[in-house]
């Protein structure tokens, strides 16, 4: 397993990750995953306070109660939890403040590695926010801050405000929008992307003839039902014997020297081993521009 230097800070993670939100609300089936996950090199675990209302948390913390040393641990804030369980968009100091207490607390833990907020928009603000981070900094409760967002807008306010140390955005082979903008910016300013949503909910993964079938009844993006059968058909065609389409997603949004790493969930072992494996496999960089050629070039429409 490669490891990555986090943008300039001094963490370095798997470039294959462990998104946890897909692990379950069972402590016994999660922790196996996470234990293998660990077993096999993977560092770097992602969660949130969002994710079944803290109780995946909570579940991390447990699992890796006797193992903290051996992760990477990041969460996110910014989504106010109620108690009926709904919540609401909260990115202010108080609550950034308050809340990381909450987190810490179910994962057993006296530090983050890595605090990012979940989301973002141009009304927030921004300073406040930002100033709740470099608090927590010094506090020394996080060891660094980050933003998980797909807003060109967002994103661009934190690279020239903040001391961010990496984005969390959806790339992959079908959402190609950060390419064009956000992947170049972030290089300049020696800023980490790390991915999620590369497998495309699953239309780019061994199982991506079904997945299409019950998931892409109204296309992705921009890419409507039939588009969306083609293309995953023809970058399916340009795989060579022992390549998988799972190989071809993850090394796809790897190549990118700006992408420390993929954050890729897994709901049971056999689906961990499987990405993990879809790592050793090689690809050209023939077949990597063909699939430029078969993918569109999305952009952003919104959020400018």
């Amino acid at each position: 397993m490669r490891i990555n230097q986090l943008g300039q800070s001094d963490l370095h993670i798997s470039e294959l990750s462990l998104g946890c939100m897909s692990l379950g609300t069972n402590q016994k089936h999660a922790e196996g995953i996470i234990h293998e996950a660990i077993d096999l090199g993977i560092n770097y675990l992602d969660t949130a306070d969002l994710y079944n209302q803290g109780v995946n948390e909570e579940i991390i913390g447990k699992a890796i109660k006797s193992k903290r040393d051996d992760v990477i641990l990041a969460t996110k804030v910014g989504n106010h939890l109620k108690d009926d369980g709904s919540w609401f968009w909260d990115p202010s100091k108080a609550y950034i403040k308050d809340q990381v207490k909450a987190s810490l607390q179910r994962l057993q833990t006296d530090y983050i590695d890595l605090y990012q907020l979940h989301g973002g928009t141009m009304e927030d603000p921004i300073d406040e926010t930002i100033g709740a981070f470099e608090d927590l900094v010094q506090e020394g409760v996080i060891r660094y801050y980050g933003i998980s967002s797909i807003r060109p807008n967002v994103i661009r306010e934190y690279v020239k405000k903040s001391n961010i140390i990496s984005v969390m955005s959806q790339y992959s082979i079908l959402d190609r929008r950060p390419e064009e903008e956000i992947l170049p910016l972030l290089e300049e300013n020696n800023i980490s992307v790390v991915t999620r949503g590369s497998l495309a909910k699953g239309m780019l993964s061994n199982k991506a003839s079904q997945l299409v079938e019950q998931k892409g009844q109204d296309g992705f993006l921009d890419y409507n039902e039939s588009e969306l059968k083609s293309t995953v058909k023809e970058l399916q065609n340009i795989l060579e014997p022992n390549q998988t389409l799972n190989g071809l997603a993850l090394h796809y949004v790897l190549q990118s020297k700006t992408v420390a790493s993929s954050v890729t969930g897994a709901s049971s072992i056999e689906q961990l081993k499987t990405n993990v494996k879809a790592l050793e496999e090689t690809f050209s960089d023939d077949q990597l521009e063909k699939v430029r050629s078969i993918a569109k070039q999305n952009v952003y429409q919104n959020h400018r």
